[in-house]
């Protein structure tokens, strides 16, 4: 059994071998002490069937046999076993991501790739001067805008217990640690592997907007907010092996959130959630830099008899002295002659004073990291590199990035909405249905203010709106500008969809100067308003009014890209290809009109919502639409498995500020051939999308989803304050993007991410040629990028159990599964035909590794969950046991493949 446990891992990969069969074997002691013997043989017994099942091949039978008909409480624990062992998987390989990590930095022969000074070397030898980076780095603005997506939302009492763990498996990188502390650090990770089998993976109450808040700020605050310096000192130290000392980057990261702002399809959110959440981040930073400035304030103990002081630090310390009296009261008088620590505590007083808006508060975060940088630029200036500098430098950074504000917060809402408000207001009960010309004609004096709503003219939506756009205004001036990001704009199709939120911000008083100071960003979600996208911002530039308002606003356009419901709509293929095609036109839109142009990337977890490594992504993007702009969604289990470890944390972000270097300063040289590529893709996208859309439209096919797969669950889950449908489930349309990509994983088909690619290139190569289509997989990064990520989500599909899942559909099954397996079957041909390879993910066994790592833990919750399904339905749904061991195999399953929404 141990040599074919071996033969999962890659021959260099011992160290992670070693930490899987430990955590392992930890893993079956907690189960055993807690589920007692029988159990934890149990499940050994279909641990190894599964292992088993995958090497010979044998059908999916044998393996369903013995999880076929158990109690409810006995399912849910063999669920909840088989999570627990691929929760040790994904812990081991995230610190093995560590180890590698470390390597890198300890042999230094090389940099690590996709690491800043591989990335710095890289632009350097293509000709990267000093002066272009320096320029670009004046204008880099990367913010990663965390959103309300729990497809994986793990408790934080749960987060806590995985750093535990992966505190204790980092320690024993030490080589000196003795027999005593390694028996130590089992205890602790047994300790916590206990503690987290009697704790419930997720709450059984739907989570409130403030839970979502919680869980976001968890992250932002503690491990992103711990490691943001660590992430700037690798960059200056690389900037000046690479290019020369003296290059101090300036801010290049923020963050955002959509939590509490987005309103759109949920009923929870409004003006009191955006009031909350704003108020609960400044609180969240405040907290931080007390802490921060109670550790520097015992750091910086130097007395004035050893040290010179910064004239104008001296000056302020005697301004604050008469200006905070209580707090010179309180100083200690053995501390009296520690100057920055006397300093620091007028600061702290401030923060304090800020933090409950009391007399004596900052104005801004300005005023704020004006005192420190008095500090940093004192110590720099009289020895104090050395001792103490360091540590102030690290809370500057924090400071500039997270203000008093943490992350901008911003806000969506759906334009029907906004049309049934300006419907009430306007007296036009019919104005949805009126055309474009006269609706933006109508709209054009409301938005620039030469006209105003007539009061008492309100419905639920236009008091709503109201509430929301005075709360608006109102967080502006208590926590400044800085703290709300963008107007989203959900469902946009026309100019007129963009002056409706001028007009009714001007109604509830958003205003500054006679301006609404507001960014307003359309999102194109499906593949039309992805195709008329273009059109729309040119009508929207063409308009007085608008490009009045974006004169002040910088002449700088936000666009947001829907990959979620562009994929839903048409599939992937199209999705992707309808994507590409939007940004290149409104590039030339924008170019033409002479301002700049913003994209908001509104990527998911998975493949078939936008998913995909951030490096070949960008350098996929079409030239041009980066320039050193990335604004894009994390979500759901992305943010976990990105960010939920603090070195993993610091890996991702410089990968992305790498990514956007690269894809900024040389983007893919542009080839000759892509002209007839574009065209070929065209094509490609177009069959793509008549397959997928007469899969989805096939008479019968609601019926077939909501039977072969688990969405009646996912609808009954808690996974967050949102509804899954956006109205009665007539059609795909009607159901949240979510939810869709979600029940599709579950049921491991995961069609969302490759149908209708096989059908396509079935047709597209007897029009073009097989070798163009070979091209175009080599020499293309689009293209290359696009069938990368369909082969990883087909090598994570079993078609066989997800055959069990369609079985549950009846009599539809004959209908709907040939096409599913057909289709996969013409797919993966095709994708190992451009490839050139035998077998899927022959060119990443890393990848392959890591899913072989896992398929004995999920295939078993799999079939648990196919047999679980068909009793619960057949109780009507009633029986509340069977839906607690469901919802464990859905959160199991979900956490094994990991990129499921």
């Amino acid at each position: 059994m141990e040599a074919a446990r071996d033969a999962e891992f890659l021959p260099h990969d011992g160290p992670l071998r070693e930490d899987v069969r430990r955590l392992g074997a930890l893993v079956g002691q907690m189960l055993a002490e807690q589920g007692g013997q029988a159990f934890f043989e149990q499940v050994e017994h279909v641990r190894t069937a599964a292992i088993q099942r995958r090497r010979s091949g044998e059908a999916v039978e044998a393996l369903a046999k013995p999880l076929t008909g158990l109690d409810a409480a006995g399912a849910e624990a063999l669920a909840r076993a088989f999570a627990t062992y691929f929760q040790a998987v994904n812990t081991a390989e995230r610190v093995h991501r560590i180890r590698r990590r470390r390597d890198y930095q300890r042999e230094g022969s090389s940099p690590q790739p996709e690491s800043l000074a591989a990335v710095l070397a890289r632009l350097k030898r293509e000709g990267v001067g000093r002066d272009e980076l320096v320029a670009l780095l004046g204008r880099l603005d990367v913010e990663p805008v965390f959103t309300a997506h729990p497809t994986e939302a793990v408790r934080r009492s749960l987060l806590e217990k995985e750093q535990e763990i992966v505190r204790a498996l980092v320690d024993e990188f030490d080589p000196t640690r003795t027999p005593q502390e390694l028996r130590d650090d089992d205890a602790r990770i047994l300790m916590a592997l206990s503690a987290g089998w009697q704790t419930a993976e997720a709450s059984p109450v739907r989570p409130s907007v403030q839970d979502e808040f919680d869980h976001v700020g968890f992250y932002i605050a503690r491990p992103i907010y711990r490691v943001l310096p660590a992430l700037y000192e690798a960059l200056q130290q690389a900037l000046g092996e690479t290019y020369g000392e003296g290059i101090v980057p300036p801010r290049l990261l923020r963050f955002a959130t959509w939590v509490g702002g987005d309103m759109d399809g949920n009923p929870n959110v409004g003006a009191e959630t955006i009031a909350a959440s704003l108020s609960a981040q400044r609180s969240l930073v405040l907290e931080r830099y007390g802490e921060d400035l109670g550790e520097l304030a015992r750091l910086l103990s130097q007395t004035e008899d050893r040290v010179d002081l910064d004239e104008k630090l001296v000056r302020r310390l005697e301004d604050y002295r008469e200006r905070l009296p209580d707090t010179a009261a309180h100083i200690r008088p053995r501390h009296a002659d520690m100057p920055y620590r006397c300093f620091l505590a007028f600061v702290s007083a401030r923060i304090d004073a800020t933090r409950h808006e009391q007399d004596d508060a900052y104005a801004s975060a300005d005023e704020f990291i004006d005192d420190i940088a008095l500090v940093e630029k004192s110590l720099a200036a009289h020895c104090g590199e050395h001792a103490g500098a360091y540590a102030v430098r690290r809370l500057l950074w924090r400071a500039r990035t997270f203000g008093f504000h943490l992350a901008r917060l911003d806000v969506r809402q759906d334009a029907r909405v906004h049309d049934e408000a300006l419907a009430a207001l306007l007296g036009e009960d019919d104005w949805a249905q009126r055309d474009t010309a006269r609706r933006v004609a109508t709209l054009r004096p409301y938005a620039s203010g030469e006209r105003s709503f007539v009061a008492g003219e309100d419905n639920e939506a236009a008091t709503m709106l109201r509430d929301v756009f005075a709360t608006l205004a109102d967080s502006r001036k208590r926590y400044g500008s800085e703290a709300t990001g963008l107007y989203i704009i959900s469902m946009a199709e026309t100019a007129a969809d963009v002056l409706a939120v001028l007009a009714l911000a001007r109604r509830g008083g958003l205003l500054e100067n006679g301006r609404v100071p507001l960014d307003v960003a359309p999102l194109f979600e499906t593949i039309d308003d992805l195709k008329g996208g273009p059109e729309t911002l040119q009508a929207l530039l063409d308009d007085p009014v608008y490009r009045d308002h974006l004169k002040a606003r910088g002449d700088r356009q936000w666009v947001m890209l829907g990959y979620s419901d562009s994929g839903k709509d048409g599939g992937t293929v199209a999705s992707r290809w309808s994507l590409q095609r939007a940004q290149v036109e409104m590039l030339e839109v924008a170019h033409g009109a002479g301002i700049r142009l913003g994209f908001f990337h509104g990527r998911g977890g998975s493949a078939s919502r936008g998913g995909s490594r951030i490096t070949p992504a960008l350098m996929a993007s079409p030239r041009g639409s980066v320039g050193g702009v990335l604004r894009v969604t994390e979500q759901g289990e992305v943010i976990h498995r990105k960010y939920g470890i603090r070195a993993l944390a610091v890996r991702n972000l410089e990968q992305t500020l790498g990514a956007v270097l690269r894809a900024s300063l040389r983007p893919r040289i542009e080839e000759k051939r892509e002209p007839q590529w574009k065209e070929t893709m065209a094509r490609l996208s177009d069959r793509s999308r008549v397959a997928y859309r007469a899969f989805v439209d096939t008479e019968g096919f609601v019926e077939y989803f909501r039977g072969a797969t688990p969405i009646d669950v996912i609808e009954r889950m808690t996974l967050g304050s949102r509804p899954a449908r956006r109205r009665s489930m007539k059609g795909v349309e009607d159901l949240r993007a979510i939810p869709w990509v979600f029940a599709w994983t579950q049921c491991r088909a995961v069609l969302t991410g490759w149908y209708g690619l096989g059908s396509a290139l079935d047709e597209v190569s007897k029009e073009c040629g097989e070798q163009a289509l070979v091209d175009m997989a080599h020499d293309w990064p689009f293209f290359s990028t696009m069938l990368d990520d369909v082969e990883m989500i087909l090598a994570k599909a079993d078609l066989a159990i997800a055959e069990a899942f369609s079985q549950l559909a009846g009599e539809r099954h004959t209908t709907f599964f040939p096409m599913i397996r057909d289709e996969f079957e013409r797919t993966v041909r095709w994708v190992l035909k451009l490839k050139g390879a035998d077998e899927l993910l022959a060119d990443d066994p890393r990848l392959a590794t890591s899913i072989r790592l896992r398929n004995p833990y999920v295939d078993p919750m799999s079939l648990l969950q196919v047999d679980l399904l068909r009793r619960w339905r057949a109780t009507g749904g009633q029986d509340d046991g069977l839906l607690k061991a469901l919802v464990a195999c859905v959160n199991g399953v979900s956490q094994g493949l990991q990129n499921t929404g």
